[in-house]
């Protein structure tokens, strides 16, 4: 497991906002936690460089790309040894349809979150892309019906006073729509309503 990293407020305050709006500009983030734009830039490099920021990510709508059901799939894997199970995640992680893939304890070797066109795709997706695998002894399917983000993600020792800091480094309660005229990167406005 890899070490954790020595975080104090500043940078705590940093990884706050940036999980909230990686697209927050540098000067905008170092008024936030109230330390110099230069600083802050220098803190996200560290943070980069340490491993704890590992990139940014573009959240897409799958409804809005025609998958709008959303399900998850308990696989178990048959025999459980890397020469079946390497080739088995690479293969899933080319799906189209697979959003996420988790390797697991307990009695399912495997999550798999997946987006799709209807039920029809989801049936073909089960039976073509994994029970009819040798290796695939049980697949079973929870639909999703709704999902919502959580975090932002914290070392547990931080102490802002309630589990998981709920307040934000602009001392805000976590998920507080922001503004109708809060500016993100490259000076275009937020819109209060996008979703979050």
């Amino acid at each position: 497991m890899a070490d954790s990293v020595a975080l104090d407020a500043v940078d705590l305050g940093i990884l706050r906002l940036l999980q909230n709006d990686a697209r927050m500009t540098y000067r905008d983030l170092a008024a936030a936690v109230g330390v110099a734009p230069s600083t802050c830039m220098d803190r996200v490099r560290r943070l980069r460089r340490g491993g704890v920021i590992l990139g940014h990510t573009l959240r897409l709508d799958p409804a809005r790309l025609g998958r709008p059901l959303e399900a998850l799939l308990s696989v178990q894997v048959r025999p459980h040894r890397r020469e079946v199970i390497g080739p088995f995640v690479e293969r899933v992680r080319r799906y189209p349809e697979a959003r996420a893939l988790f390797h697991l304890s307990g009695p399912d070797d495997y999550l798999v979150h997946v987006a799709v066109a209807g039920p029809a795709e989801l049936q073909r997706l089960v039976v073509e892309g994994f029970t009819a695998r040798r290796e695939v002894t049980r697949v079973e399917t929870r639909l999703v019906f709704r999902q919502w983000s959580c975090g932002p993600l914290l070392p547990p020792e931080d102490a802002g006073g309630s589990p998981g800091g709920a307040v934000s480094a602009a001392g805000e309660p976590e998920g507080t729509p922001p503004g109708p005229d809060r500016r993100v990167a490259g000076g275009s406005r937020q819109d209060s309503r996008a979703v979050r």
